[in-house]
């Protein structure tokens, strides 16, 4: 047995990470205590991208099962020409790791997976319970709650972008607006037209739409981005007008149009740059303290490796807790991170190119589709070829 068996640990929020991370350290003996704020763990509708660094992490958790229950396979991610309606390039996606698979599924689907994993591990859930701040100033971190103070052995943040858990280690941090805002929605899909095992982006000045099937090819899954001056308020919970979303993509093509028609109900979040946390963990006199997905490292759903690297993050921090060497965890996670965080913001100026610049861009995605259509996803084998459960 590791040195976390037996150990009390409190877990903040109940999404990707923390559900992950309480399972993680649960079959490893911890006593694994996960607090939601909200009333029923639930996510917004909406879908995520696993690729396979994410789904080796579900399978080291023995859901791998679970997982492809609830997943479409996906076989290629195509960039296209959002305007003229034209394929750039297709860069076969499935073909990187078939045993662990690239999967888009449903972000409710992913959390009932880990929430019912957890809960098999032993982990108790407890809802309604809010963290109004946390101190580190004792020997142990205490939480404020909504029903009073309460002190942690093990205290790990996973709540997300607004982490007291951050601030408590880092101090407050103001993000900035990147003046992009983008819709979510879910329709329902056309297997016959649209297909069951591809993402498509679809590229346009100055905004771009991202769109692949979710639960078995039912349905759509669409986040669609567009540059704008004015700020938007940073939530998942802001409803907007599909009208709104129609009109600023009038001018792509059909395809896009058509999906974006069938759209009932879509909801609007402004995208906000929050800088890479210095500080993701610390071991105190009588407990310890750490941080893990949005909390340590948010980044713009460009790469879409939020779910990833919040999946990476839960095995490699209860590996170093088992271990008895927490320091190892940001050691081994931070620049992987931050780079992961830069490539998505690079993709998010790439997308958006306009005039000149982009015409000699989408040339040079034609060349390679036609040349080297594994090329472009070679460049990204340091990412997705990555196992951090073999580490």
């Amino acid at each position: 047995m590791g040195q976390i068996a037996g150990r009390r640990v409190t877990v903040l929020g109940a999404g990707v990470a923390g559900l992950a991370v309480a399972r993680a350290l649960a079959l490893r003996g911890a006593i694994v205590t996960v607090l939601e704020q909200a009333e029923a763990i639930r996510e917004v509708g909406a879908g995520l991208q696993v690729s396979p660094n994410g789904a080796g992490v579900l399978q080291a958790l023995g859901l791998g099962a679970a997982l492809n229950a609830v997943t479409c396979r996906g076989a290629a991610v195509e960039l296209w020409d959002g305007l003229a309606e034209s394929r750039l390039v297709r860069m076969p996606v499935g073909d990187l790791d078939p045993a662990r698979g690239w999967h888009f599924l449903h972000r409710a689907d992913l959390i009932e997976v880990l929430r019912a994993g957890a809960v098999a591990a032993g982990v108790q859930l407890r809802l309604w319970h809010r963290a109004a701040s946390v101190s580190l100033a004792g020997a142990r971190p205490m939480l404020m709650l909504d029903q009073g103070h309460q002190e942690a052995d093990i205290l790990i943040g996973a709540d997300g972008l607004h982490s007291v858990t951050r601030a408590a280690l880092n101090g407050p941090v103001a993000p900035f607006f990147t003046r992009q805002a983008a819709w979510r929605a879910v329709i329902p899909n056309d297997p016959a037209r649209d297909g069951i095992d591809r993402a498509e982006v679809h590229l346009g000045p100055g905004r771009h739409l991202v769109s692949y099937p979710l639960r078995g090819g039912t349905l759509r899954n669409i986040v669609a981005v567009e540059e704008r001056d004015h700020w938007v308020e940073e939530s998942w919970s802001l409803r907007a007008d599909p009208l709104e979303l129609r009109l600023a993509f009038e001018d792509f093509g059909p395809r896009v149009r058509a999906w974006l028609d069938r759209v009932e109900e879509t909801h609007l979040w402004g995208l906000f740059r929050h800088p890479v946390a210095q500080v993701w963990a610390r071991q105190m006199p009588e407990g310890a303290v750490a941080i893990l997905g949005d909390a340590a490292h948010p980044t713009l759903p460009f790469l879409a490796q939020g779910a990833c690297m919040a999946l990476e993050d839960a095995w490699v921090l209860a590996e170093a807790l088992d271990r008895g060497d927490l320091p190892a965890y940001q050691t081994l996670r931070e620049a992987r991170c931050r780079r992961i965080v830069e490539a998505a913001n690079t993709n998010a100026r790439l997308w958006h190119l306009r005039g000149v610049s982009r015409a000699v861009a989408h040339l040079g995605l034609r060349g390679i589709g036609a040349l080297a259509p594994g090329a472009l996803l070679g460049r990204f084998d340091w990412l997705y070829k990555a196992d951090v459960t073999d580490i």
